[in-house]
């Protein structure tokens, strides 16, 4: 489905689950994901809870404006469709681009916000981090998406499962490359983070409980990155997951959708 936003532009979404629940879950991906990343997570949830997908600006199946959207505007339009669907209970869950929208909906618009989760993501950049994004946006711009590809997933997919793959490294890249993820889509994505402010202060003035979880082998968003999101929120519960790295919703399926359930239900 599409919703379309006051800007004019359309946001693709999906709903699943218990239409009539209290609670509805809002999955947010990372940079070139898309709903897809999602789909393992539906049936742990789909009996007791709303489920909302969606792909933002420049993902997915959304539009693909000629300006790039900062994270505050990204969570602007994610309001927009939750508004619009009238959701009163909402757990926005989010990834790495997506944890960084959630961060600033909880900031901006918590009024109906229940609880949050953010998984791989960060609230301020390093200079490792930022050097790995040149790397990227480099390798976009001399080979397009295979390129940066190949030198996204080492740091992307911990040193585990390249020695055990869930997926077939080599099948992943075809998965991914299959998307049809333009340079220009990923290069307003990633100017979002290029431009990001440190956000750590203003998630001092948040009040809803989140769960943070990250992957013991992630070096892009490091277990110390995510130790200072949990030192800035006033009501943070922390869990790192040992042997993972950074595509919690690839590598730590099973892990995570425990984590989840247990944070809802406490």
């Amino acid at each position: 489905m599409k919703h379309q936003l006051p800007c004019g532009n359309q946001i693709y979404y999906e709903l699943h689950g218990n239409e009539n629940a209290p609670i509805s879950l809002v999955f947010l991906g990372g940079l070139s994901q898309s709903t897809l990343a999602w789909q393992a997570y539906l049936p742990a949830f789909t009996q007791n809870y709303r489920i909302v997908l969606l792909d933002l600006i420049f993902q997915g199946q959304s539009d693909n404006p000629p300006q790039f959207r900062t994270f505050k505007e990204h969570a602007e339009d994610v309001n927009h469709l939750l508004q619009s669907l009238k959701l009163q209970k909402i757990v926005p869950i989010g990834i790495s681009y997506g944890g960084a929208v959630v961060m600033r909906l909880m900031y901006y618009f918590p009024a109906n916000i229940y609880k949050a989760v953010l998984m791989a993501t960060f609230a301020h950049k390093t200079p490792f981090f930022d050097a790995i994004g040149d790397s990227w946006k480099s390798a976009l711009h001399a080979g397009g998406y295979p390129l940066m590809l190949d030198v996204m997933l080492p740091f992307v997919l911990g040193q585990h499962y390249f020695q055990n793959p869930l997926i077939p490294i080599e099948t992943l890249k075809q998965m991914r490359i299959s998307h049809d993820l333009s340079v220009d889509r990923l290069s307003k994505l990633m100017t979002a983070t290029a431009v990001s402010e440190d956000f750590r202060p203003f998630l001092r003035e948040v009040q809803i409980p989140t769960l943070v979880i990250c992957g013991q082998e992630d070096i892009l968003c490091t277990p110390e990155m995510h130790q200072e999101i949990v030192h800035a929120l006033p009501y943070a519960t922390f869990y790192q997951i040992p042997s993972v790295g950074h595509t919690l919703n690839l590598e730590a399926i099973p892990q995570t959708i425990e984590l989840i359930k247990n944070f809802l239900n406490n």
